[in-house]
């Protein structure tokens, strides 16, 4: 997993609440898809008209959004399923961070764990957000994760809270399994103290005993 510090790049606001993981990607383009082909698929119901065409009512398909790498949407974002394919879909697209005043829970462990950096606001917050970028002659935003605060399009500075131990593991590019694994040296010292002063608990075959 790549280290994530901070991403600076175009924001796009998407303000509708309970957007879940099928509409972020269809159930019916998981099979036959490699996980590198999702982006391609990423809001397919509204980005697309029937004839594949780009749906120019859509806002990921302004001109002036294309190549968004930051997502500032709506509540319970990521709802439904637990498809981690979703937060798959979202980075394939090209997008880096998601912000929102609360997302579904499977799905905001899933984008974590994926190193996205998913930032949880205050409703009143996210909007005043979404009014910048939109606002804005160019949406250009940075969300520091060091710093843990967003700057706005117009320079508004806004802090952001995170779960330190979150926060650490996208700093160094490490998922749960790398986390535990930065504690081995912790880990091996515990387990020799507890084998010195239990070491039945150790012990993988039975012992031989004298018969009477």
């Amino acid at each position: 997993m790549e280290k994530f510090t901070r991403v600076t790049g175009v924001a796009v606001p998407l303000m509708r609440a309970n957007i879940d993981t099928d509409v972020i990607v269809p159930a019916k383009r998981l099979v036959g898809h490699q996980r590198d082909e999702l982006g391609g698929f990423a809001f397919e119901a509204h980005r697309y008209r029937p004839d594949r065409t780009d749906n120019p009512d859509f806002v990921l398909n302004q001109a002036r959004y294309r190549g968004a790498k930051i997502l500032v949407t709506g509540e319970n974002f990521g709802c439904g399923s637990s498809r981690e394919s979703a937060v798959w879909a979202l980075a394939g697209f090209g997008f880096h961070c998601v912000i929102a005043p609360s997302f579904g829970d499977i799905f905001f462990n899933n984008a974590f764990q994926n190193g996205m950096l998913l930032v949880c606001m205050a409703k009143d917050e996210v909007e005043r957000l979404a009014a910048d970028v939109e606002g804005s002659v160019t949406p250009v935003m940075t969300v520091n994760l060091v710093s843990r605060a967003i700057t706005a399009p117009s320079g508004a500075e806004t802090p952001f809270e995170i779960d330190a131990e979150r926060r650490q593991a996208l700093l160094e590019g490490r998922d749960e399994i790398g986390m535990t694994l930065a504690r081995d040296a912790e880990i091996r010292a515990f387990q020799a103290c507890d084998r010195a002063v239990r070491p039945w608990i150790y012990r993988t075959a039975p012992q031989d005993t004298e018969s009477a």
